[in-house]
């Protein structure tokens, strides 16, 4: 989920947690615990600083072994020691509780984004993601805000956040019936797809959808009831030649591999140097590819520059091939 969400599942938390009268009788207790509930539904996310070094480590990186397994408890400890030195009248068990349940909650629910964590590691590095909520989510971010105000203005903790999370748990079910319920159309408009990929966009009937099947990929759009296939590409191998063995020797194209599942390639010869393009065709925006790796290599196949990530015109990836 996007901070802001985060943040709000956090004071939802530590709100619910004033239920206990041994917290919500203290001011200091209520303060150490949201504080704990807060800063733990944000520390998986630490990760994001990679992104200030390069988008090839955020990449590889962002929502892995900070959200992985052995975290749920690591997480927990570090920061209920800390917090308890700050506000012993809260109890360290207290807090490690809170933030115990605070992370926890954070993991669970990236898992539900198209971008997913690996959430199993270190048994498997493998990325979970189910794909049928939103990264920014308007009704579980909404919810969130009218629960939290509810309280504020006096109303009890407990019933009034286990009414929000009972709601929150049944469109959790109604998005993933949803979700199944586009896919089997989709098998049936398709019917030799070996992999159908559909994620929620921010418009509540709106889905973006990617099909592979065994000779093209496909990519379109669900809305409503609606299938609309946009463009068919045929699926060619990425061949084993001397460019294409440099370039996977660059870091950014390495990490875009490790995270992109249904791409298309293709190799250019300009007057500046030799252009080997990989772009995701699972985030189609108004007719573009948006997310791209690019890398850039001269007559003798040695790696000029490279960049993997957002692009919205030529003009703004040819800057960051320059300056990269």
């Amino acid at each position: 989920m996007d901070t802001g969400t985060h943040v709000v599942m956090g004071v939802a938390l530590g709100a619910l947690a004033t239920a206990d009268p041994m917290i919500g009788s203290h001011p200091t207790a209520t303060i150490g615990i949201m504080a704990a509930t807060i800063i733990g539904s944000q520390i998986p996310d630490i990760d994001t600083v990679l992104k200030l070094k390069n988008n090839a480590d955020y990449l590889r990186n962002h929502r892995g072994v900070t959200h992985s397994l052995p975290m749920l408890a690591i997480w927990p400890l570090l920061l209920s020691s800390i917090l308890y030195l700050l506000f012993p009248q809260a109890t360290f068990l207290h807090l490690l509780l809170w933030t115990f349940i605070a992370v926890a909650v954070h993991i669970f629910v990236d898992i539900f984004n198209a971008y997913g964590t690996q959430a199993i590691r270190p048994f498997k590095d493998t990325w979970v993601a189910f794909g049928f909520i939103n990264t920014f989510d308007w009704f579980i971010f909404s919810t969130h805000i009218i629960a939290i105000l509810f309280w504020l203005l006096g109303a009890p903790p407990l019933p009034t956040f286990i009414t929000l999370y009972v709601v929150l748990a049944a469109y959790y079910v109604l998005r993933f019936i949803t979700q199944q319920v586009i896919r089997g159309r989709v098998l049936k408009l398709i019917p030799d797809a070996e992999e159908v990929i559909t994620a929620s966009t921010i418009h509540f009937f709106q889905w973006r959808i990617a099909v592979t099947t065994k000779d093209h990929y496909y990519v379109g759009r669900s809305f409503k009831r609606n299938i609309s296939i946009y463009e068919k590409f045929e699926r060619l191998p990425v061949p084993d030649n001397e460019i294409i063995r440099k370039a996977k020797q660059d870091k950014n194209l390495a990490a875009f591999l490790s995270f992109s599942k249904v791409y298309n390639w293709r190799i250019e010869e300009k007057l500046d140097g030799t252009y080997v393009t990989f772009t995701d065709l699972r985030y189609r925006s108004n007719g573009h590819y948006p997310f791209v790796a690019v890398v850039k290599l001269n007559d003798d196949l040695e790696i000029l520059s490279s960049y993997t990530g957002w692009i919205f015109s030529n003009e703004k990836l040819h800057m960051k091939l320059a300056t990269v």
